[in-house]
């Protein structure tokens, strides 16, 4: 994983959740594995007000796994500062042949080594 220094932002933000999705997948490792090597352990990610710590992270990589979306991440704006990124972006997946597309608003902020330290989130589906 590439430090938010070394990359553009908007790659950054694509390649961030691509990769942690693309790891979920890859096999059957322990998900708190997998959630630690992209989050902190004081993770706390906040998605149209609903809370996720660390623990119902790692709850949520069940479905993704179960699932298994085909995901991709267009950034159509991304500004980072030290620490912190700026994004606006659309999540198009494709799971059990529906095709789904979420658009974000998202502000986060991550540790010097790229992992995700804590997020806030507004979404709204839009047409896939």
């Amino acid at each position: 994983m590439r430090s938010l220094t070394e990359t553009d932002p908007a790659r950054f933000v694509a390649d961030f959740f691509t990769s942690f999705t693309a790891d979920l997948l890859r096999d059957d490792a322990d998900p708190a594995l997998i959630v630690d090597r992209y989050h902190t352990a004081d993770v706390v990610q906040v998605a149209d007000g609903n809370v996720i710590d660390r623990d119902k992270l790692i709850a949520h990589t069940r479905p993704v796994r179960k699932n298994r979306p085909t995901i991709r991440v267009e950034v159509h704006d991304a500004v980072a500062d030290g620490e912190l990124i700026a994004a606006r972006y659309t999540l198009h997946a494709r799971q059990r042949g529906r095709d789904l597309a979420v658009e974000v608003c998202f502000f986060g902020r991550f540790t010097p080594d790229g992992r995700m330290r804590s997020t806030n989130m507004l979404t709204r589906a839009v047409a896939a």
